[in-house]
């Protein structure tokens, strides 16, 4: 009897020394390789945006980089607050992580979403896109000085429909209002792709929105772009042209390159094992022949910033989009609070 109770002392002994192993390894313990598992790309938008299309796009490069896969979940809501705080809370294993665009997530906090910062964060920076005014087909607004025209003539009136409060889309025309001094009326969707349908269906007059989420339908001709918001004209693969914004309202010049800059954000705090492995992952993936195909067919600017570069720009972009957005009444928090200095 007694050799029968020390067998199952020592089996037992086994078992909770087993499970204990491979807990370890589960959750990031230095005896795991890391990754061992398949990783969650929160995209906090809905499918077909800017920040899907890239996220996706990283997410596969990285993934065959990694030796595992990067499956998307997109979380959209609360001006993209929802799926942040999704990875924010979760356990910093590095099996969660966000893609996202730089400046709807700069403008969380004053806009009331968060209380957290770029601070909070680290950041590998992938693909730039600028902002584009642009009506469907049918619409009476032939350049983009018959769209300022109107709105000056009909302040708050003309609605724009952009992918919500602190979208790339939101944020490009405060900025042209801001240094305009036109105002309109915000038409917010949950996403940049539902934005575009509703332009396309008329259900607002215009939006401004980025280029690669409607590029193929100004090549197709069922939209048109009135202006693109950096400081040369863009000529798409068929010809067609898309003005500066410049020839239109010279005073934006100070602020433009305008547009979304996209990438990856890591919460502070995960292991040191992971960083590295995702340093190297981003490195490759910028190399990455199919990467590289995805951004040269979508007309994505290649704008590739490490842990370090990333950093720098992103404090300095907070300072533009919080400022921008708490001078023009938009956010009612001042970005004093969050010590984001101007």
């Amino acid at each position: 009897m007694k050799n029968k109770k020390s067998m199952v002392a020592v089996v037992a002994v086994v078992v909770v020394a087993l499970v204990a192993g491979l807990a370890y390894q589960q959750f990031g313990g230095k005896a795991a390789k890391y990754p061992s598992r398949d990783i969650n790309m929160v995209v906090p938008w809905n499918p077909g945006g800017s920040t899907d299309l890239t996220g996706r796009a990283l997410g596969d490069a990285m993934g065959k980089s990694l030796g595992t896969n990067i499956v998307v979940t997109n979380t959209p809501g609360s001006g993209g607050s929802v799926g942040c705080l999704t990875v924010e809370k979760a356990e910093k294993d590095g099996y969660n992580i966000l893609a996202n665009g730089m400046l709807a997530m700069t403008a969380m906090p004053v806009l009331g979403y968060t209380e957290t910062t770029y601070r909070d964060w680290d950041f590998y920076l992938a693909t730039f896109t600028p902002n584009v005014l642009a009506v469907r087909k049918d619409s009476p607004y032939q350049t983009a000085q018959d769209l300022l025209d109107d709105m000056k003539a009909h302040p708050g009136t003309i609605t724009d429909g952009t992918g919500g409060m602190g979208s790339g889309g939101h944020l490009g025309i405060e900025v042209l209002c801001a240094q305009s001094g036109l105002t309109y009326k915000h038409v917010p969707y949950e996403g940049g792709s539902k934005a575009i349908t509703a332009a396309l269906a008329g259900e607002v007059d215009f939006t401004s929105q980025l280029l690669v989420e409607m590029q193929d339908m100004f090549i197709s001709g069922d939209m048109r772009a009135l202006a693109n918001f950096t400081a040369e004209d863009i000529v798409l693969e068929n010809g067609t042209v898309i003005p500066s914004i410049l020839n239109f309202i010279p005073e934006m010049e100070s602020k433009l390159p305008m547009g979304e800059t996209t990438g990856l954000a890591i919460p502070k705090g995960e292991p040191e094992e992971v960083l590295t492995a995702l340093d190297t992952a981003f490195d490759a993936a910028m190399k990455n022949e199919d990467f590289l195909s995805f951004c040269k067919t979508k007309g994505f600017i290649l704008n590739p910033m490490g842990r370090e570069a990333a950093a720098t720009y992103v404090a300095d972009l907070a300072s533009t989009v919080t400022w921008t957005l708490y001078d023009c009444g938009v956010a009612t928090i001042s970005p004093e609070k969050f010590d984001i200095s101007r």
